[in-house]
């Protein structure tokens, strides 16, 4: 009997175990599953240069997986990140909160590996009793965490790459390729794939969302929530923040905790929400049953949350209300902002504010043809709007807007025929929502919604080489067995003839009955 392995699992439970045994510990994991599956997709090329199985723009978290996942099933997948290296997503840029807002044992990206998960990761290096002691995830040790799910899996991440344009080619016959125009070091060049996915987060079809009184403001005196600012230009100001969720806690707290004389958050609601729904619904039957679920029931669920809205978490809140010169203006939606001076006059049902500058934390608007490089197919990504009419008071613009997607992702034509090679395109981002559910860029399925994307891309791409694959199954000559495995038997032995059974006997004859008098 062969002696039991000693994996890092058998070590003290006090006792960190260390990356490096980590590493050896998934990399057993992966060959003992046999991952990655080996290459099977044909290379190709068009126009005379190589073309990307897959090339997946955004190498944040949901760019992370949707690679893994296609790597895992032996499909090539290349990540194009206008960010520097170790940058990518909104972790260590334009996020502001202190810890994630999800349970810290969720295992987000790691594909139902073990050792691929975040606490496996945080236990290597601090051991199970810090892990024990950890409230939520540190905003920086979670990006900290990406950037070595990168590393330890190998992933082809190009950074400083910056995509410009996404046009889709398709004749029809299977040999279809969307053309990426990519900017990188001053440098404009072209990249082929057969399929590209949007792994392109919150803003992924569209951008922050302002009220239209913003847009009339002179830039200086306003922000989103989103946008990559330096706090400290906020010192000693009066500053406003409109919206009561999880960003604008985020915003207001950044304010106060660099410098700022005053912050008021303008909240439009009487009451904050305290209950946030999609934690409540959340469980695997909604993670995969939601994709199946008639129009109405997906429509229904996903206004309700969005009508309940999520609330802000508490920490967050309270990271704000520590604070003597912070206020929370209930009931105060912005009726009008004007220019006073160096200062803005904002009026609201509960009277007037004088601010040197607002922060607008108003989520985000899907919007395609708002993104040049989207110009060549935003007008003809059916949506929702297109399929589905919601019952009289249930109306969403945001649900309205969302892209109604394939099973695996994929864009369709609002009118057929019009666009070849649109679902060649996967949005893999949060406008993905209302067609799959919460898969697509939150930390709780994401893992799922990057097998559902893998699976789906190498289905499409062993359809679209059928032929080939035929012949290759018709060439392949690999013997498993060479014909001296055994000995062929001779003639069995002449069997004698029986002889002929006799005839029966004729019968006699009866006499005739009796007849009765």
């Amino acid at each position: 009997m062969n002696p039991p392995i000693d994996r890092p699992t058998d070590c003290p439970t006090d006792r960190p175990a260390g990356l490096a045994a980590l590493e050896a510990r998934l990399r057993e994991d992966l060959a003992w599953l046999e991952l990655p599956a080996r290459s099977w997709v044909p290379p190709c090329t068009h126009e005379g240069r190589p073309v990307v199985s897959v090339a997946i723009v955004g190498g944040g978290m949901a760019g992370l997986a949707a690679a893994a996942s296609l790597t895992h099933l032996g499909v090539d997948a290349v990540i194009f990140d206008q960010s520097p290296q170790g940058f990518e997503g909104p972790w260590a840029t334009t996020a502001r909160m202190e810890t994630l807002r999800s349970p810290k044992q969720l295992t987000g990206p790691a594909l139902g590996l073990p050792a691929l998960t975040f606490r496996a990761w945080f236990e290597a290096q601090f051991g199970s009793e810090a892990w024990r002691a950890l409230d939520k995830i540190p905003r920086l040790q979670w990006m900290d965490y990406l950037r070595w799910y990168r590393d330890v899996l190998g992933l082809d991440v190009r950074n400083d790459h910056r995509i410009t344009s996404i046009v889709p080619h398709d004749d029809g016959n299977g040999d279809g390729v969307v053309a990426l125009s990519v900017s990188h070091a001053g440098r404009d060049d072209v990249v082929y794939a057969r399929h590209v996915v949007l792994a392109t987060g919150r803003d992924g079809l569209g951008g922050p969302s302002a009220p239209a009184f913003a847009q009339a403001l002179p830039r200086r005196f306003w922000a989103h929530s989103s946008d990559d600012m330096d706090y400290a230009a906020l010192r000693g100001k009066r500053v406003g923040v409109v919206g009561a969720g999880a960003s604008a806690m985020d915003s207001a707290a950044t304010a106060l905790e660099a410098g700022a004389a005053s912050v008021d958050l303008l909240i439009r609601r009487a009451d904050i929400p305290r209950v946030n729904k999609g934690k409540g619904a959340g469980n695997p039957g909604l993670t995969h049953g939601h994709a199946t679920l008639p129009d109405t029931w997906k429509w229904r669920i996903r206004h309700y949350v969005n009508v309940q809205q999520v609330p802000p978490p508490r920490g967050s809140t309270l990271r704000v209300s520590r604070h003597a010169n912070a206020r929370f203006n209930l009931g105060s939606p912005i009726l009008d902002a004007t220019v006073a001076g160096d200062a803005l006059h904002v009026r609201t049902p509960n009277g007037l504010f004088e601010l040197d500058f607002l922060v607008f934390a108003t989520g985000f608007s899907i919007d395609p043809a708002s993104r040049p490089e989207f110009a060549s197919f935003a007008r003809h990504i059916r949506t929702w709007s297109d399929r589905y009419t919601p019952p009289a008071g249930d109306e969403d613009r945001e649900l309205a807007d969302s892209p109604d997607l394939g099973p695996a992702f994929e864009f369709r034509e609002k009118t057929p025929g019009a666009c070849p090679g649109l679902e060649r395109i996967h949005c893999f981002c949060a406008p993905a929502t209302l067609s799959h559910g919460a898969l697509s860029g939150d930390i709780p399925a994401v893992s799922d919604g990057a097998k559902r994307l893998a699976l789906g891309l190498a289905a499409a791409l062993y359809r679209d080489d059928i032929e080939l694959h035929y012949a290759n199954l018709e060439a392949f000559d690999e013997p498993e067995v060479f014909g001296d495995e055994w000995t062929p038997a001779g003639p069995p032995a002449a069997l004698a003839t029986p002889a002929a059974p006799a005839a029966p006997a004729e019968p006699s004859a009866l006499p005739e009955p009796e007849r009765l008098p």
